[in-house]
C-alpha cells in the first residue's frame, strides 16, 4: 500500500513539474494568459481639468483576457478601449498597427435606420477618428517593433453632451500604457475651443456650434507634441499659439493621471526578441558601395521624382547583387533594410550641411506653382492647381438644397449637424505615381485627405448660400501635398463658380529634420517648407496647414518621433503661414475674386411666395403641379414654409419656362376683390355634418360656413334649419384665416341689428 501511494505521489510531482516546465515553453505562452488575470482588481482614478469637467480612468472590469483595457469617462460619455498584441513578430518591416473606432447606435439610445437595424460598414467619422488615434499612438512604439497590434475602441455610452473622440484618444493610450505591450507613452489629448475670445477646453457640442476653433491636441507629459487636428474660423495665429499652449499644460495633467493608474494596476512590459546586429563589414560593404552614388542623387538637382526613384532603385540592385555574389547565404531581406537606413542618413545629413534640399531649394523656399480656371463649359467650376509635380483637378458642382448629405442618427447626436451642404470628396488614382492598382471608392487615406481638405475650405464659404455644393479633387500627379493642393485647387474652383466666398484659401505642407544628442534631446533641427514625397517618407513630420492670408482655416500635424517641442511647432506654423500668402498672390493671376457674371449653365434658386388660399391650387392634388414643373421643366419646387416656396432650376431658361407655368396656375382665374366686412349672397353647394359649403362667385372653390356661424342659436346640424343645396344665404366676409387661408364667413351676425346692403363684385 505505501508503494502504491509512493508511486501516485512520484506520478503527481512529474506532472506538476512537466506542467511548470511547460509554462516556460514559448509555444503555451503565446496565449498569454496568467494566473493573475482573474485577480485583477479594478482602479480608478480621476482628474480635473482647469475648466471644472473631470476624466475619469479606470481598468480591471472589463475585458481581461486582452493585453490591455481602460474605460474613460467623461460626463455620462464612456469609451472602453482593449489592445492586443502578438507576441511573435511578422514579416512587415514597419509597425502593423489597426485602430478601430465604432460608434455603437444603443450607447446613444438609438436603433441603426439601414435595413438590417444593425451596425455595418464603418462610417466617414469612424474612419477618421480611428486615424486621428492612431496617428496619436503610433509615434511612441519602440523602432522596428513589428508585431501585429491591435487597438479597438468600443462607445459604452454618448450623452450628447461630451464628444467621444477624445476620450477615446485617452482610453487608448491608458490601455496601451497599463498593458505589457512596449510602448513609451502615455499621451493625453484634448479639444480646444475659441470662443468670444476665450479659451475653452474640451467645449460641450453645444459649445463648439459657436466656437472659432475646433482643435485636438495630443502631447506626451514633458509637454512635446505628437498630433495636431484641427478646423478654425480664420483664426488668428496669436489666438491660435495662445490655445495651443494652454492645452498642451492640460494635456500633460491627464498623461500624469495615466501613469498613476499604470502604478496601481499596470503589468511589466514585455522583452521583444533583440534584432540581430549586422556585422560591421557588411554594413561597411553596403556604404562603401552606395554611399557615394547616393549623395550623387541626391545632390542632383536636375531629378524629378521619377527619374531619382529610378536612380535610387537601381544603385539597391546593384548593391543587392554585389553583395549576394559575395555571401551566396546573405540575407538579402537585411541587406535591402540597411540600404535604406543608409539611404535615410545620407538624405537628411546633406539638408543639414548644405541647407539645400534635393531639388535645389533653400529650406523655405516654394516649388512652381501655375493655376488656371474655367476649364470646360459645362463644368459650373474647375481649376487646375499645380505645384512641383503635384497636380490636382478640381470641379465644383451646384445643386439643390435638397442634394444635401443628410447625416446618420449618431453622428447629428456627436456633432449636432443634421446634414452638409458642402462636401468635398478627394480621389488618389494610381496613374498619380506612376503605379497600377484598384481605382474606386477611396479608402481611410482618401478620406482623411478629402475631410482635411474640406475643413481648410468650409470656413470661407457663406453661411446662407442658397445651393448644395460638390467639390471633386483629383489627383493627377503626386510628389507630396496633395491634399493642400486641393485646398488651393479648390479655392480656385469655388470662385470660378461664383460661390462668394469670403477670401481665398491655400494649403501648404511643412517638414522636418532632427539631430538626437546622447541623451535622446533634439540637438538639431530643420524645417522645410513645402515638403516633397521623399522629404516626406525620409522627415520626421508632415505638418499641413490651410488659411487664407489672415488666419487659420485647417491644420493637422503628423510627428514620426516621439513628441516635438511647442518651438518648433510655433516656427513650422510661422513659416507656413508665409508660404501660404505667397500662395495665395500667385494664385490670383488665375482669379482674384468670386465671379459676377453667371456662366450660362449656371443653377438658378429663387423664392416664391403662394398666398395662402391660393397654396392648395399651386400645389396640385398629391402635389401634382410640382411633379409637373418638375418633368417638363426640370425645376423643383420645395415648400420651406406655410406660403414659401424655393424653386432650384438647372440654368435661367428652365426658370422662366417653370415661371410660365406658375403664372398659368395662378393667375387663370381672376378672382374678383372682396371687402372686409360686407355682405355677400352666398349659394349651398353642399351640406355637411360640420356646415354648409358655399360659392359667393362662380367657378369659386367652396368654402366652409361652420354651425357656430349660421345661426344665434346652437345647432349640431344645418338640417335644423332646413338648409337645402342650391339655396341662397346672406353672409358676412371677415377676411381670410392667416394660417390657412380659408375663407372667414359667418350667417350669425346677420340676425341682430340693422342689415347693410349686399355687395355685388367688382371686375378687378
Amino acid at each position: 500500500m505505501a508503494s502504491i501511494m509512493s508511486f501516485r505521489l512520484l506520478t503527481k510531482h512529474k506532472l506538476l513539474s512537466k506542467y511548470r516546465r511547460s509554462l516556460c515553453d514559448p509555444r503555451i505562452l503565446s496565449c498569454k494568459c496568467s494566473s493573475n488575470t482573474e485577480n485583477h482588481e479594478k482602479s480608478k482614478v480621476c482628474v480635473n481639468l482647469s475648466n471644472g469637467n473631470e476624466i475619469t480612468f479606470s481598468t480591471g472590469q472589463y475585458a481581461k483576457m486582452a493585453d490591455g483595457c481602460a474605460v474613460a469617462s467623461m460626463g455620462d460619455t464612456a469609451v472602453m478601449v482593449t489592445t492586443v498584441s502578438k507576441v511573435r513578430a511578422s514579416n512587415n518591416s514597419f509597425l502593423p498597427l489597426v485602430v478601430d473606432y465604432r460608434q455603437k447606435a444603443a450607447a446613444a439610445g438609438r436603433i441603426p435606420t439601414n435595413f438590417f437595424r444593425k451596425e455595418l460598414g464603418p462610417t466617414e467619422h469612424e474612419i477618421l477618428t480611428s486615424r486621428l488615434i492612431d496617428r496619436s499612438l503610433r509615434p511612441l512604439f519602440p523602432d522596428k517593433y513589428c508585431y501585429d497590434t491591435q487597438v479597438m475602441c468600443n462607445i459604452l455610452a454618448v450623452d450628447g453632451v461630451n464628444d467621444p473622440d477624445v476620450i477615446a484618444i485617452n482610453a487608448a493610450s491608458a490601455a496601451l500604457h497599463l498593458s505589457d505591450i512596449p510602448w513609451n507613452g502615455p499621451v493625453a489629448a484634448v479639444r480646444m475651443g475659441f470662443i468670444d475670445g476665450e479659451i475653452v477646453i474640451n467645449p460641450t457640442r453645444k459649445q463648439m456650434q459657436n466656437s472659432d476653433l475646433n482643435l485636438i491636441i495630443t502631447a506626451l507629459a514633458n509637454s512635446h507634441i505628437v498630433m495636431l487636428d484641427g478646423s478654425a474660423n480664420d483664426i488668428l495665429q496669436p489666438d491660435f499659439f495662445s490655445t495651443l499652449k494652454t492645452g498642451v499644460k492640460e494635456c500633460r495633467t491627464i498623461a500624469q493621471s495615466i501613469s498613476q493608474l499604470r502604478k496601481q494596476n499596470g503589468k511589466a512590459k514585455r522583452e521583444i526578441a533583440a534584432i540581430p546586429e549586422m556585422k560591421e563589414q557588411i554594413k561597411e560593404s553596403i556604404r562603401i558601395l552606395s554611399e557615394l552614388r547616393l549623395r550623387e542623387i541626391f545632390t542632383d538637382h536636375e531629378h524629378n521624382k521619377i527619374s531619382r526613384d529610378n536612380a535610387v532603385n537601381n544603385i539597391r540592385t546593384d548593391v543587392i547583387e554585389k553583395m549576394k555574389q559575395e555571401d551566396p547565404d546573405i540575407d538579402l531581406a537585411v541587406v535591402v533594410e540597411e540600404f535604406s537606413v543608409l539611404s535615410k542618413e545620407i538624405f537628411r545629413s546633406l539638408i543639414f550641411e548644405e541647407n539645400v534640399r534635393c531639388d535645389g531649394r533653400t529650406l523655405d523656399e516654394l516649388r512652381n506653382i501655375s493655376c488656371e480656371v474655367n476649364l470646360h463649359n459645362p463644368l459650373h467650376g474647375s481649376a487646375v492647381f499645380q505645384r512641383g509635380q503635384t497636380q490636382v483637378f478640381c470641379t465644383v458642382t451646384l445643386d439643390s438644397p435638397e442634394s444635401a448629405m443628410k447625416m446618420d442618427a449618431i453622428s447629428m447626436l456627436t456633432s449636432g449637424i443634421k446634414e452638409k451642404k458642402f462636401f468635398l470628396h478627394y480621389e488618389f488614382p494610381p496613374f498619380a505615381t506612376n503605379e497600377t492598382g484598384r481605382s474606386g471608392p477611396g479608402g481611410r487615406r482618401e478620406i482623411g485627405h478629402g475631410a482635411l481638405a474640406e475643413r481648410g475650405l468650409r470656413a470661407v464659404l457663406p453661411k446662407d448660400y442658397p445651393f448644395t455644393v460638390r467639390l471633386t479633387s483629383e489627383v493627377l500627379e503626386s510628389n507630396g501635398s496633395s491634399s493642400m493642393a486641393s485646398v488651393c485647387g479648390g479655392s480656385l474652383a469655388l470662385m470660378d463658380a461664383g460661390v462668394p466666398i469670403t477670401a481665398a484659401a491655400a494649403g501648404v505642407a511643412m517638414g522636418l529634420v532632427t539631430k538626437y544628442d546622447e541623451t535622446k534631446q533634439i540637438s538639431d533641427y530643420r524645417v522645410l517648407t513645402d515638403l516633397l514625397g521623399i522629404e516626406d517618407y525620409m522627415g520626421d513630420m508632415d505638418f499641413k496647414l490651410a488659411g487664407t492670408k489672415k488666419g487659420i482655416t485647417a491644420i493637422q500635424a503628423d510627428v514620426k518621433i516621439p513628441g516635438i517641442p511647442a518651438k518648433i511647432v510655433f516656427e513650422a506654423l510661422q513659416q507656413g503661414h508665409d508660404a501660404k500668402s505667397k500662395i495665395i498672390e500667385i494664385m490670383r493671376s488665375a482669379i482674384s475674386k468670386p465671379r459676377e457674371e453667371k456662366k450660362p449653365n449656371m443653377p438658378v434658386s429663387e423664392i416664391l411666395e403662394v398666398p395662402g388660399h391660393k397654396r392648395a391650387k399651386f400645389v396640385g392634388i398629391a402635389g401634382s403641379n410640382l411633379k409637373k414643373i418638375l418633368v417638363e421643366t426640370g425645376v423643383q419646387v420645395n415648400q420651406v414654409d406655410d406660403t414659401i416656396f424655393s424653386l432650384f432650376a438647372p440654368n435661367q431658361i428652365a426658370m422662366d419656362e417653370a415661371k410660365e407655368i406658375i403664372d398659368e396656375i395662378l393667375t387663370t382665374e381672376r378672382e374678383p376683390v372682396l371687402e372686409f366686412g360686407a355682405i355677400y349672397t352666398a349659394r349651398i353647394v353642399e351640406v355637411r355634418d360640420l356646415g354648409v359649403m358655399v360659392t359667393l362667385y362662380p367657378n369659386m372653390n367652396p368654402t366652409l360656413v361652420h354651425n357656430s356661424q349660421l345661426d344665434q342659436r346652437k345647432i349640431n346640424h344645418p338640417s335644423a334649419l332646413n338648409f337645402e343645396v342650391g339655396q341662397e344665404i346672406h353672409v358676412k366676409y371677415f377676411g381670410r384665416d392667416p394660417v390657412s387661408g380659408a375663407m372667414r364667413l359667418s350667417r350669425k351676425v346677420l340676425q341682430s341689428g340693422a342689415v347693410a346692403p349686399v355687395k355685388k363684385f367688382s371686375s378687378s
